[in-house]
Formats: C-alpha cells, structure tokens, sequence
C-alpha cells in the first residue's frame, strides 16, 4: 500500500471507532476491529487487493440494516459519502460498496455469492465472527437488544426462505443458531476461513447440548 492509502485506512479506523464505540448489541467497534484482524490474516492466503479488503472490513457495518429500519442502502451509502470525503477512486468505491450491500447473511435459502475475492474474504472474516465463543456472546447481546426470549421450546426454528422473510424475524435467541450460525461453517468461501470455523462450529455445538442440558435440570 502507499503512504497515502495507509493514511486512509488510519482516518476510517478512527472514524468507525468513534461512530460504533460503546454500542450494546455486539454490533460495535470491537466486532469491527475483531472483522478487520480476521480479514487481513485470511487475506495473507490469498492473491487480493488489500486496500479494498481493509477498507471494506472497516466500513461494512457502519450503516447496517437491523439499525434502519431494514434499508439496505444506507451503509453502502456512507460508506461512499466518507471515500469520497478522502477522495479515493471511484472504481474503489463502487468495489467496497458492492461489497457492503451484498455482505449481510439473508437467510437460509438465499444465496451468499460475492462477486470478487476481496469481497469473499471480507465476508469470512465477518461470518467468523458470528460463531464460536464470541458469536454465542454477540448472538445473546443482540436479542438482549432486541428484547427477544432466550429460548422458547414451543417456537421452532425457520429456515427463511428470503431476505425480507429473516429480516422480519422476531423469534427466541436459540433459534438463530439453526436458522443462521450453525449454517455458516459451510458457507465459507477461502480455506483458512473453512479451517476456523471448524472449530467455532463445533464450539456452538458443545454449548447448544450443555444448554439444553441445563434447561431439563439434567446437568
């Protein structure tokens, strides 16, 4: 990278830190930074622009769509109005935009296709850290947030069938393990992505039984 783009990438940090810092349902800065790190080590494996990885692990959350009202064009949007600001290539933008609005999980039978490889890393390192332990912690803060129930046995899970159907959802926190995190693991686009999440998957694993355990008062 040059001096310069490594300037930028320095200012959209400390723009995203002081925009998402303090936010309660584990949408904040440090998912961000945690996103950004998981980009650049799955990166490091693979032939990509790392400017527009870095950029787009940095901004793919700053407008998200569960905070809008289910818009899903304000975050490419400010992700667009702050490159412009820093005044980076137009061909630039529209990259890291189109990874922003494709980025987001959309259901269980949707597609996840991402057009570029840099994309596919970003989402990733995005979807790594919606599982394991610190996937479980954000899953639990988010319905927290959302003031859902923890676990409902008499409300099943379900398997969306479109974007709009999932956004619309307001079921149990355990339910969103069947119908988005333990779906992930297969839906990891790079290798090194597909080697961690083996073992976050199986984390989730261990603690659905130990919870459900818990809730019979077997254990």
């Amino acid at each position: 990278m040059t001096p310069q783009q490594e300037e930028i990438i320095a200012a959209t940090a400390d723009y995203v830190k002081e925009l998402l810092s303090g936010e309660g349902s584990g949408h904040d800065w440090w998912h961000i930074y945690r996103v950004w790190n998981n980009a650049k080590s799955i990166a490091a494996h693979e032939v990509v622009d790392i400017y527009i990885v870095e950029l787009a692990a940095l901004l793919h959350d700053i407008g998200d769509h569960k905070f809008h009202n289910g818009d899903e064009s304000v975050g490419p949007r400010m992700a667009k109005e702050w490159l412009q600001q820093h005044e980076v290539e137009d061909d630039i933008i529209h990259h890291i935009c189109d990874i922003i609005k494709d980025l987001s999980y959309k259901g269980a039978g949707t597609s996840s296709f991402m057009k570029t490889i840099e994309g596919s890393v970003v989402q990733d390192a995005d979807r790594l850290d919606a599982i394991g332990a610190i996937g479980i912690a954000r899953t639990f803060a988010y319905g927290g947030h959302k003031n859902r129930e923890l676990y409902n046995p008499h409300i099943k899970p379900e398997l969306h069938d479109s974007f709009e159907h999932y956004k619309a959802s307001t079921a149990p926190t355990i339910n969103h393990f069947y119908e988005k995190l333990l779906l992930l693991k297969d839906r990891m686009h790079t290798e090194t992505a597909k080697r961690l999440a083996e073992e976050r998957h199986q984390y989730m694993e261990d603690f659905l039984e130990q919870f459900y355990a818990e809730w019979e008062g077997e254990r």
